[in-house]
């Protein structure tokens, strides 16, 4: 149960009932994250729409690649509930169990190519404000990618911090969509989280 909690006799604008109606038709059930949004229903809407252009058809991104972006996202940020919904839509998408599950160690997998690696990069890059993104790490990107798709990356990159943040924030729970979600570990560091950080830290305490 998230942290506020919605009435069930919550009132919603009959816009957001239809957002709620496709859900429902699309999940069997009403993501708890939109009951929250939809407390604001203006705000609902335009991310609704945001998310429904990020994930159209037509994207220069292919589905299965747009999903794996926003599972790893959500794993450095702590959203059960994003890696939840988001690992069952990547394995609807082709990807493997055994390939979600090496996720977080993406790098020094056989299973994903070098692109799937360098928008995978990216998003870390993105994600762990202290480390940031790198000329390096743009030219990498622009040996598989468009400039196009780099600014769409990007934004899917923005936009599901934004999302994965609200949601733990939050504290919404997964709803049981994946049994095999690569969930972070209570009690370690989140999956992936900035090595080069921990390095410097050990260096300066003589620890190895």
């Amino acid at each position: 149960m998230s942290f506020p909690v919605t009435p069930p006799n919550q009132r919603f604008p009959w816009y957001v009932r239809l957002f709620f109606w496709n859900q429902r038709r699309r999940y069997g059930a009403v993501l708890e994250p939109a009951r929250l949004w939809g407390r604001t229903p203006k705000v609902f809407a335009a991310l609704a729409l945001l998310y429904g252009a990020l994930d159209r058809r037509s994207s220069p991104l292919e589905p299965e690649l747009r999903s794996l972006v926003t599972v790893r996202v959500s794993q450095i940020n702590w959203c059960a509930f994003c890696v939840d919904i988001n690992s069952a839509t990547v394995l609807r998408r082709g990807a493997t169990e055994a390939k979600l599950a090496e996720l977080a160690t993406f790098e020094a997998s056989a299973l994903f190519s070098d692109r799937e690696k360098a928008a995978l990069a990216w998003a870390e890059a993105m994600t762990h404000s202290q480390q940031g993104t790198t000329p390096e790490l743009h030219a990498r990107l622009r040996e598989h990618f468009e400039e196009e798709a780099v600014i769409e990356l990007t934004a899917l990159v923005a936009f599901q911090n934004l999302s994965s943040k609200f949601n733990a924030a939050l504290g919404v729970a997964p709803q049981g969509f994946c049994k095999v979600a690569p969930q972070p570990t209570q009690g370690t560091d989140p999956p992936g989280a900035n090595r080069n950080a921990v390095a410097e830290n050990n260096a300066s305490t003589g620890e190895q």
